[in-house]
């Protein structure tokens, strides 16, 4: 029998890691997005782990307490990525299948463009392909992004989510599931920093034009999105399958916001498991 994990370092930092289900059953990785933890996935693992899953599901970078740089470059995609490869590493798995949504969604499309040796199947909830979201732009998603031209400010951001009263205020008008929690999370050391530090991270790629060059992903893909997002709209989600040169299958999702681990866990697992069915 393996060992639960329940950490592992990599780049000289030490990440978080939930391990649930079976500890000899094919792993599926899955990453959380903002500005939530793994404690998202919690719902899902346990409808996976009963169909014989293990689920790996790591607190990423900015968010493990041992894992916070300050540098905004630390944040940069491959180092994402890497992140992901160390604990597949450490877990001793040579081939996983993977599971993200929001930034965790965004770091599973580049890891599984990059590394399709890695990769047995891909399900993103809620984030598109990014070359998707960036030729969407022209088409109403500036607008809904505006956010996250708000985190490129200095200090501020971190100021208001980091307090108690305005934090709860302002995760609450973005439907955060639990806002309380996770505004006690973000008030602990440089965590607030390091969340916002990935949309940091995102806008210096675009300068550089580094966020247009992620490739199509060839592995068998489920893209799952919810016609209640405020943040992601229709037009990137009906053409990030022109982004998936293998078996793809796109699921609309009525009535559900943003955070379709948290509303809707029983449904999108059995899109997963229907997806490593396949």
């Amino acid at each position: 029998m393996r060992e639960r994990l329940t950490a592992y370092a990599h780049d000289g930092l030490t990440f978080d890691v939930r391990d649930t289900g079976p500890e000899d059953g094919p792993v599926v990785i899955a990453l959380h997005g903002f500005p939530q933890t793994s404690a998202s996935w919690v719902p899902v693992a346990a409808r996976l782990a009963e169909a014989g899953r293990r689920v790996l599901a790591p607190d990423q970078r900015g968010y493990s307490p041992g894992a916070r740089p300050a540098a905004v470059s630390a944040y940069a995609m491959p180092a994402l990525v890497g992140d992901v490869l160390a604990l597949a590493d450490a877990a001793g798995v040579e081939r996983f299948d993977l599971l993200g949504h929001d930034w965790g969604g965004a770091v599973a499309w580049a890891l599984a463009a990059a590394h399709p040796e890695r990769v047995r199947s891909l399900t993103v909830a809620s984030t598109p392909h990014p070359r998707a979201l960036i030729a969407a732009m022209p088409h109403g998603q500036a607008l809904r992004s505006w956010y996250m031209g708000a985190f490129q400010l200095p200090w501020l951001p971190e100021r208001l989510l980091g307090d108690p009263r305005t934090g709860v205020r302002l995760l609450s008008a973005m439907g955060t599931p639990h806002p309380e929690q996770v505004q006690a999370f973000l008030s602990e050391r440089g965590a607030a920093h390091g969340a916002l530090a990935w949309y940091r991270a995102f806008f210096r790629s675009l300068a550089a034009r580094r966020s247009a060059e992620v490739p199509p992903v060839r592995v068998p893909t489920t893209y799952v999105w919810s016609d209640g997002d405020p943040a992601l709209g229709r037009w990137a989600a009906e053409h990030t399958g022109e982004w998936v040169d293998s078996d793809y299958r796109f699921v609309v999702l009525e009535g559900v916001s943003h955070w379709i681990p948290d509303e809707a866990p029983e449904e999108l697992a059995r899109l997963v498991l229907e997806r490593l069915a396949d």
